[in-house]
């Protein structure tokens, strides 16, 4: 009996223990959220995003994390699959602040990122969203929480508009992803090639997260007979409905959403199939000087079975800069206060951190760099440069 009463007593003892430690540890930990497609036709997309945030996480605690307010603070990434569903974004975003404690979200589609400025202000508590979509409408919300890092869509309008025209023609099919960020983008697109002079063919707009075989509807869209067709979403599944195109014949021109990246895309079809393509650029191309050590971590901790591209640079830049932003705030909890710092930290950001030159935060919370775009001209991937829209 006195042996049971003295381990029990140190069971007490340790269970007690543990507990202090396991508070005193969260006390430290700072919670990341993460809410997209983890699942479904975009479950790659989103776990690319998911990866660049993982990555800049890993390596922060790695190097003993940051200091805040005097005090020494890690990281730790709480994930939730919205299968690329606005709704449930929104759910999981709640769940993630009042929860996990999550002072930022991450969401990677402009669907979930308009249904979370919706409230991520008004929310109690208030939480800072990393909004990792190129939709313009974002930065038009008057959202003082928002930090949107990749470049607006329409910055590409113009350019690829008159690339295509010039080689192809002025029919323009449309062939995108039914979701807001593709509706949006297909409206834009498609005024921008009207007032270039163009006509705009029938919209054939599919589901690119839950289609498997495109070839139906690439056969009506090629019925109206395009000279260049305007695809994206998710690079699996375009990549699988140009193919269906170039299999039927199509020789025409297409005009890739930056959603999609020829990185992936060249993995289903080959360059020579590509061609007359123009695109986002392409992460092995990017230059800046953290390239090489990026590339480095990344085969690390991922291998060289999936290039990284440009979802997962930007995030694990993003992360890091919030990161900054943090100690620069000495504040670890209030958005408000992490995001009066973040122009500060994105101009101090160490060039081992910038696979891309960054060049600053408009006030408005949106990443600024030097853009450019790829095209496929006759089996060669050439540079063009484009004109950013702040």
């Amino acid at each position: 009996m006195k042996r049971l009463k003295i381990l029990g007593s140190a069971l007490i003892v340790t269970a007690l223990a543990t507990t202090g430690f396991a508070r005193a540890e969260s006390s430290s930990v700072i919670n990341i959220g993460f809410t997209g497609p983890l699942s479904g036709g975009a479950a790659q997309y989103g776990t690319d995003v998911q990866r660049g945030i993982e990555l800049a996480i890993d390596e922060l605690n790695i190097n003993g994390g940051i200091s805040a307010g005097g005090k020494k603070y890690t990281f730790k990434l709480v994930s939730l699959d919205d299968q690329y569903r606005p709704n449930e974004a929104a759910i999981n975003a709640k769940r993630l602040v009042q929860e996990s404690n999550t002072p930022i979200v991450f969401c990677p589609h402009s669907g979930g990122i308009l249904a979370l400025e919706g409230f991520n202000e008004k929310a109690s508590p208030k939480f800072l969203l990393a909004a990792y979509s190129s939709e313009p409408a974002i930065l038009r919300q008057n959202d003082n929480l928002v930090f949107m890092m990749p470049p607006r869509y329409d910055s590409y309008f113009k350019t690829w508009t008159a690339l295509e025209m010039k080689r192809f023609g002025k029919r323009l099919g449309l062939l995108p992803t039914t979701t807001a960020y593709g509706n949006a983008w297909k409206s834009g697109f498609s005024e921008a090639w009207k007032s270039a002079g163009g006509e705009v063919l029938g919209d054939n707009a599919v589901d690119y997260n839950t289609t498997a075989d495109f070839s139906g509807v690439v056969s009506k869209a090629l019925a109206d007979k395009p000279d260049v067709m305007l695809v994206g979403g998710p690079s699996q599944p375009t990549a699988l409905l140009m193919k269906a195109a170039r299999d039927q014949g199509y020789m025409g021109g297409f005009v890739m959403m930056d959603q999609s990246k020829f990185e992936q895309v060249a993995k289903v079809l080959p360059l020579a199939k590509l061609d007359g393509t123009v695109g986002v650029f392409p992460f092995d191309r990017y230059n800046g000087p953290g390239v090489q050590s990026f590339k480095a971590i990344y085969e690390k901790k991922y291998g060289k079975d999936r290039e990284p591209n440009s979802e997962v640079v930007f995030n694990y830049m993003g992360m890091n800069a919030l990161a900054r932003a943090m100690s620069l705030a000495n504040n670890v909890t209030d958005p408000v206060a992490i995001r009066a710092k973040l122009a500060d930290a994105v101009r101090s950001l160490p060039k081992s951190k910038q696979a891309l030159s960054l060049r600053g935060l408009t006030p408005a919370g949106h990443l600024q760099f030097q853009l450019q775009a790829e095209i496929v001209d006759h089996g060669s991937m050439k540079e063009i440069d484009i004109p950013a829209l702040l």
